[in-house]
């Protein structure tokens, strides 16, 4: 099966524009920010120089002539006492004495400065500035900002164009590397590519690339290689042993004792080419046409019982088998045989007594065995059990095969029986 090719879901271009966006934005809006400060604060510290320059004025004339003068400004007065403030402004400062700035109504605003005579048994006056007319940035305050967000946004949409530009400059050698490895499978491999790459990092990456890929494809050939061979030069010789012991089993004459060395022979010669009949499974990609056949699986599961059953070698062991008829699956014939028989060929030889039963829940096939506990290590490649006469593969091999098609297996002991489920798929 080809598999589809994979697009990103997160393109490192679009990532490289918000970036750029995002910082744009992120300056624009700081410094929008520092010239509203910059503008306010001029402004506030002209008047407060103002203020400044008339309280001197005030002082020195109080100093000379015992009472405070006119303003020269026409927008300061002279207030004698705090009650006298205008628009509630002796109830801010009762609240705040320490504030010098207040909002009055209808849109009138006003600095104040507190007036203290040399002479500590007067009482001190209070300079007001009402300074409304003369303010220049809260009138414009509305299109400054307006003028600031428009800024803003064309600042980020050139931030954009930037990023756009320079993302598909940084990014076109990753891309190009992206659509020559992307759809690569095991049958076609991109072998050469990294030659029309600079040497940068980029150029790096597609050449160990290249490397492995070359490597990948020599080991693909190799194994296809080593399954034609072991096809023909594993499975023949199997299959001759087996026809050989069978002819001399049949011969009359032969004691008990060649007859159990024969019986042997015959059973780890099945065991091998079993062996050999998964990993060659294993090692083949292609899917099996069989997939889209509903096979009955009792048929296939009675020939496995027959087969295996040189395995019981005269155990008092019962085998109960409890499948209905009509239940099909769409494995592959030799798939399910294989499974089958590795499942229950473990169930025989590590059975010594009692019963074995196969039946079906849903669509379970379960294969119940009296003791032999499964561990973690069962799955483990060429790690035997002390009970095992086979390679140490069966269970590893099984699991693969089951990984492989999509099958749900499962081993484990309930009440002092190991119980194998294999669900198979309906469609």
């Amino acid at each position: 099966m080809t598999p589809s090719p994979i697009a990103p879901r997160r393109r490192l271009r679009n990532r490289l524009m918000l970036a750029f966006a995002g910082f744009t934005l992120l300056v624009a809006a700081l410094f929008a920010l520092y010239v509203v400060l910059f503008v306010y604060t001029v402004e506030d510290q002209l008047f407060e120089t103002m203020l400044d320059r008339e309280v001197a004025a005030q002082q020195a004339y109080h100093d000379a002539h015992g009472r405070w003068t006119t303003p020269r400004d026409g927008f300061m007065s002279i207030v004698p006492t705090a009650s006298a403030l205008p628009d509630g402004i002796a109830d801010v400062l009762r609240e705040e004495p320490r504030r010098r700035e207040f909002a009055g109504h209808e849109g009138r605003h006003y600095h104040l400065r507190q007036l203290q005579p040399r002479d500590a048994d007067e009482s001190s006056a209070w300079l007001v500035a009402e300074v409304s007319a003369l303010l220049v940035v809260r009138p414009m305050r509305t299109q400054m900002f307006q003028l600031l967000a428009w800024t803003g946004v064309v600042m980020v949409a050139l931030a954009l164009l930037l990023g756009s530009w320079l993302a598909r400059r940084t990014t076109a050698p990753l891309s190009r590397l992206a659509d020559a490895v992307g759809d690569a499978t095991p049958e076609r491999l991109p072998p050469g590519f990294a030659a029309g790459f600079a040497d940068d990092e980029v150029g790096v990456v597609a050449r160990r690339l290249d490397d492995l890929i070359a490597r990948v494809g020599a080991f693909v050939e190799r194994e296809r290689e080593f399954t034609r061979d072991a096809s023909h030069e594993l499975r023949t010789p199997l299959t001759v042993i087996r026809s050989a012991t069978e002819r001399l089993g049949m011969e009359a004459g032969l004691s008990d004792t060649a007859r159990r060395h024969l019986d042997h022979i015959a059973q780890s010669a099945r065991q091998l080419e079993q062996t050999v009949v998964l990993l060659l499974s294993l090692a083949r990609e292609q899917t099996s046409t069989e997939a889209a056949l509903a096979i009955p699986v009792l048929p296939l599961l009675e020939r496995v019982v027959v087969e295996q059953s040189p395995l019981l070698e005269r155990k008092p062991l019962e085998v109960q088998v409890d499948v209905a008829g009509d239940v099909v699956t769409v494995l592959p014939t030799a798939v399910l045989n294989i499974l089958l028989s590795n499942l229950v060929g473990n169930a025989f030889a590590h059975s010594r007594e009692g019963r074995i039963v196969i039946d079906m829940e849903d669509r379970t096939l379960r294969v119940g065995n009296p003791g032999g506990d499964v561990q973690d290590r069962d799955f483990v490649p060429f790690a035997k059990g002390g009970d095992s006469s086979g390679f140490g593969l069966g269970l590893a091999i099984v699991r693969r095969l089951c990984e492989r098609h999509g099958i749900a297996l499962r081993i484990d002991a309930v009440s002092g029986r190991t119980v194998a489920r294999l669900t198979l798929p309906a469609d």
